[in-house]
């Protein structure tokens, strides 16, 4: 009898902690579900080796006001930019011509689509507007309160109205972060 009540509480857990998980897509499947409904892109641009961006990963992504806010208002993409997969964007195809199948789990040659979005380091989260359109790459590890800025002034295209860096400033100032963590 101990066993089972365990192995319910177990899948019980298991269901809360997945429902307060980012539904994530690739760019493709994100880029057309804007045709039937828009919203704005969130992609997580990270590499397997890279320390922040799993620490992106566990601290950011997995907190419930950051996967919430995500769900309800982006479509969300991981997108390896050190991988091998092609992809379809903005009617051409990027892949990674110089990968090297040995070097998966450490540096390996940046992807095209990468260079396309202006990644320059890891992690990047990339902002697409609801045509797919780039809006800007954020670099840099962010936890949940620092992510919640940028996702709410694109959301709102707040981010139109700053044409120079003190604006920004002046913005993020201003700024009253409402996520826990």
């Amino acid at each position: 009898m101990m066993k089972k009540i365990l192995l319910l509480l177990a899948v019980f857990a298991t269901v809360l902690t997945n429902a307060q998980e980012i539904n994530w897509v690739t760019l493709e499947e994100a880029v057309a579900l804007q045709q039937k409904t828009p919203k704005k892109i969130m992609m997580d641009v990270y590499t397997s080796w890279c320390g922040p961006c799993k620490m992106l990963d566990k601290n950011t992504f997995q907190n419930k006001d950051v996967a919430n806010y995500v769900n309800k208002h982006y479509y969300a993409v991981k997108f390896n930019a050190e991988g091998n997969d092609k992809v379809k964007y903005k009617g051409k195809t990027y892949s990674n011509p110089n990968y090297n199948p040995a070097l998966a789990n450490r540096r390996n040659s940046v992807h095209e689509l990468s260079r396309y979005l202006r990644v320059s380091a890891y992690p990047t989260i990339v902002f697409l507007d609801e045509k797919g359109d780039l809006i800007a790459p954020i670099t840099g590890y962010k936890k949940p309160k620092e992510i919640e800025l940028f996702l709410k002034m694109f959301k709102n295209d707040d981010h139109k109205a700053m044409d120079t860096q003190e604006k920004f400033y002046t913005y993020s100032k201003a700024f009253k972060p409402e996520f826990e963590g």
